[in-house]
C-alpha cells in the first residue's frame, strides 16, 4: 500500500494527494489448514490491487510451505504467527502452526530410514548439543553423519538424538544403523578424537581408516598451556601437520616436544596417543588433505543447526528439536 500511494502511513506528504488509506476489509479464505480470516487493505480510490491475496482470489495456497520454511529458518511458532499477521493480515494460531510443523515427522522418518550408497569414500561424524526441557532443561547431544559420495557430493545420512553427553557407545548404534541401511564400506572416517570412537568405527567397518580432525587436536593442545603461548605453539605445530610425509612430521614433532614437552608433558602424551589417527591424511595429495584433515565439512552444517537452535533457546521434547533441525 505504501508503494501504491507513494507515502507511508501517517506521513503528512500524503495530504491532498487525492487518494489515501481507507481501512481494511475482512475476508475469510480456505487454506490447507482450514479457513483463515485476513484483513485486506483498501484505498479511497479503489485502485489498490493486493499482491499476496489477489482480488477475487478465493483460496490462499502455500501456507504449509511458508510455515515450514520459516520454521526451518529458526523462527518460533509465536514469531511465525506474528509474521502472518504482519504480512498477510491473517490470524493463525500457534497450535495450528505446531500441527503444520508436525507433518514433517512422517517425511523425516522416511528420510531417516532411506537406503544409502554401498560405499562412502569419506564419512564425517560429529555431534551438536541442544537444550531440551524434560522436567528441567538439560543438554542433549544430536549425532550427525555426512557421507561424501564417489561423485564428490555431500549427503547428510541422518540425525540421531542421544541422552547425556556424547559417547562412543551411542556412536556404535548410530554407525550400525548406517551400515544396516546399506553402507557396506567406508574408506576414511573423520572424527573429533572422542575417546573410544576409533575402536567403534573399526568395529563396524574393519578396514576403515580413522582420521582425527587436526583442528580439534590443536584446540585440545591449547587446553594444557596458558593463553600467552598459544600463538607460538600454533606456529611450532604448523610444520608437523604440513609435513610432506609421516617421517618428516615425526621429526618436526620431536622438535616441538623438545621445546614444550618438559614444561607441559601432557602435550606430548596427547599427540603420541592420537598419532596413529593423526597421520593417515599425510599419505595423500594436498587437495585430498584439505578435505579429510578436519571435520570442516560437517562443521558448516552444524553452524546452520546452531543458528536455528539459538533462535529457539530450548525445546519441549527431543522430537521438537529434531523437527527444527
Amino acid at each position: 500500500m505504501d508503494e501504491h500511494l507513494g507515502y507511508e502511513k501517517h506521513d503528512v506528504s500524503g495530504r491532498g494527494s487525492g487518494n489515501s488509506r481507507n481501512g481494511t476489509r475482512t475476508k475469510t479464505v480456505p487454506t490447507e489448514i482450514g479457513p483463515v480470516e485476513i484483513d485486506v487493505p483498501r484505498d479511497t480510490g479503489s485502485t489498490f490491487d493486493p499482491q499476496i491475496m489477489k482480488k477475487r482470489q478465493r483460496r490462499l495456497t502455500g501456507v504449509d510451505e511458508i510455515v515450514l520454511s520459516l520454521s526451518a529458518k529458526g523462527l518460533t511458532t509465536g514469531e511465525i504467527a506474528a509474521h502472518f499477521t504482519e504480512v498477510f493480515g491473517a490470524r493463525v494460531s500457534k497450535d495450528t502452526i505446531s500441527r503444520i510443523t508436525e507433518k514433517v515427522i512422517g517425511e523425516m522418518t522416511e528420510w531417516q530410514n532411506r537406503p544409502l550408497d554401498r560405499v562412502d569414500p569419506v564419512m564425517f561424524i560429529d555431534a551438536i548439543h541442544v537444550k531440551v526441557r524434560d522436567g528441567q532443561v538439560t543438554n542433549r547431544p544430536v549425532y550427525v553423519a555426512i557421507g561424501l559420495s564417489v561423485n564428490g557430493e555431500r549427503d547428510i545420512l541422518g540425525l540421531w538424538a542421544g541422552d547425556g553427553g556424547e559417547g562412543a557407545k551411542f556412536w556404535l548404534s548410530v554407525l550400525t544403523d548406517i551400515k544396516n541401511r546399506g553402507v557396506e564400506d567406508v574408506c576414511i572416517t573423520v572424527c573429533d578424537g572422542l575417546k573410544g570412537l576409533p575402536e567403534v568405527i573399526t568395529t563396524v567397518w574393519q578396514l576403515a581408516v580413522v582420521q582425527t580432525c587436526i583442528v580439534h587436536l590443536i584446540r585440545n593442545t591449547f587446553r594444557y598451556a596458558p593463553r600467552q603461548y598459544w600463538d607460538e605453539m600454533s606456529r611450532d605445530l604448523r610444520p608437523v601437520y604440513t609435513a610432506p610425509l609421516e617421517a618428516a612430521a615425526k621429526e618436526r614433532f620431536v622438535e616441538f616436544s623438545g621445546k614444550w614437552g618438559k614444561q607441559y608433558p601432557a602435550l606430548t602424551r596427547l599427540w603420541e596417543n592420537a598419532w596413529s589417527e593423526f597421520v593417515p591424511f599425510l599419505d595423500y595429495d594436498v587437495e585430498i588433505r584439505r578435505v579429510i584433515c578436519s571435520t570442516n565439512a560437517i562443521e558448516s552444517v552444524n553452524a546452520r543447526y546452531r543458528r536455528a537452535v539459538r533462535a529457539r533457546g530450548h525445546f519441549p521434547t527431543e522430537q521438537a528439536a529434531l523437527n527444527c533441525l
